[in-house]
């Protein structure tokens, strides 16, 4: 009997360490962190930060583990299932609906200091907000805006707009009219992915394209509002011959070269292109930022800013929001924002004297940050079949000019429903 309780208390030990967190038998916590940075100066902020972390908290140690934004969703579904997720989730909000009403990320409403829920504004804590939780801390975002060449503008003489005195839709049209003609065009519309760029844009006019109704389900509408932005866009390439069809279907990467060679004038593109243009523009190209035009809501634009979340089996939640609480103290938030080119989310960051500087534009696009709100899409469930199937095939033919706007119309509403309804039965 003796040797039998022996047995049961050695195997009962064995079994406690080998279940242990690594780390756990000398009381230290271990801390895996996935980011999704990838330039060279964001990576090492982000090192740097982790480094620094490190330092000054020695019970609890940060791993930093490498992660792409190619094959993220696929990659964090597979380790969710698999039991295997970071405790520390670098992400965007539009890729955080499917994982948050799955329960694969935890509500951090009742683990979230109250410094960090009081810096980050209201409109951004919306971005990462499903039914009642909130499941990621969103901390770098960036409006789209206008890439011009300066000289072309100033040779021209049109009136150059600002965050203050930007063009309206009807003006940023006949603008980039005026500035075409003899192969060259007033803008190139990069629309290799025309979905979120267009529901995004349209906010400013007033579009929403999702409406909910008092049942909770969301049904799809094409408005008066949700066309302005599109009849633009068709209008330039098909009616006006003031914005390039070959370039409908490149990245934003892809128009460089021709925006570089003297071909258009300008290229509506994400605020952080500006590291690429830094970087590949010949020596002397004189470049500069503009607002996105303005419509009847002004310059209120959809964005998806990038999103820090802890995953529900994590058994370190407390310990990794403290973390993300020192990542994003303000100085450091302003450290992220400027090594990738982009926005903070903080009013605190915001402030800082280098995000407000001319050169390079920062002060165009820190004055736009007060009217970034969640993207229209941002927790509609179904949305990525809706983008994929139905609206990113009828957006490029619109575009191209192979459909009208009804046609445009009746895909997006009679289709797009059929696929929303089988999400919310």
């Amino acid at each position: 009997m003796r040797t039998r309780w022996i047995l049961v208390l050695v195997m009962g030990l064995l079994l406690t360490a080998c279940s242990s967190d690594d780390g756990a038998s000398d009381g230290r916590v271990t801390l895996r962190f996935q980011s999704l940075a990838w330039q060279e100066e964001s990576v090492d902020a982000n090192k740097e930060l982790v480094e620094e972390w490190n330092a000054t908290h020695p019970d609890v140690k940060v791993d930093y583990v490498q992660g792409s934004w190619d094959s993220v969703h696929d990659q964090l579904l597979t380790s969710f299932e698999g039991g295997e997720a970071p405790d520390v989730i670098h992400d965007a909000s539009d890729d955080l609906a499917d994982f948050a009403y799955g329960g694969y990320l935890a509500d951090l409403r009742e683990l979230l200091p109250e410094r960090l829920k009081s810096d980050i504004p209201k409109r951004s804590w919306e971005t990462a907000t499903f039914g009642d939780g909130i499941y990621g801390v969103p901390f770098l975002q960036e409006p789209r805006v206008l890439i011009a060449n300066a000289e072309w503008l100033r040779e021209s003489g049109v009136r150059v707009p600002t965050p203050q005195e930007p063009w309206t839709w009807q003006e940023f049209r006949s603008i980039a009219k005026e500035l075409s003609g003899g192969g060259k065009y007033g803008v190139a519309w990069p629309l290799k992915e025309p979905v979120s760029a267009t529901l995004n844009l349209s906010l400013s006019t007033g579009g929403q394209m999702f409406h909910r109704g008092a049942d909770g389900k969301v049904t799809v509408r094409f408005d008066a509002a949700d066309e302005v932005v599109p009849r633009t866009v068709h209008d330039e390439v098909n009616t006006d011959g003031s914005a390039s069809s070959a370039t409908l279907g490149m990245g934003g990467s892809d128009t460089l070269p021709g925006f570089f060679g003297g071909k258009y004038a300008m290229v509506p593109l994400g605020f952080s292109y500006r590291q690429q243009i830094v970087q590949q523009a010949p020596k002397g190209f004189d470049w500069q930022v503009l607002p996105a035009p303005a419509g009847a809501d002004g310059l209120a634009q959809g964005v998806s800013p990038q999103t820090l979340s802890v995953a529900e089996d994590s058994p370190y939640k407390k310990e990794a929001v403290e973390f993300i609480d020192f990542l994003l103290r303000p100085e450091n938030m302003v450290r992220l924002a400027l090594g990738d080119w982009m926005l903070p989310t903080g009013t605190e960051a915001l402030k800082d004297p280098a995000l407000h500087t001319a050169k390079d534009d920062w002060a165009t696009g820190t004055a736009l940050a007060a009217g970034l709100r969640s993207a229209p899409a941002q927790s509609v469930r179904g949305y990525p079949e809706w983008k994929d199937k139905v609206a990113t095939p009828a957006f490029q033919e619109y575009y191209s000019g192979a459909i009208g706007i009804e046609e445009l119309r009746k895909r997006l509403v009679e289709d797009g429903n059929l696929v929303l309804a089988r999400y919310q039965r």
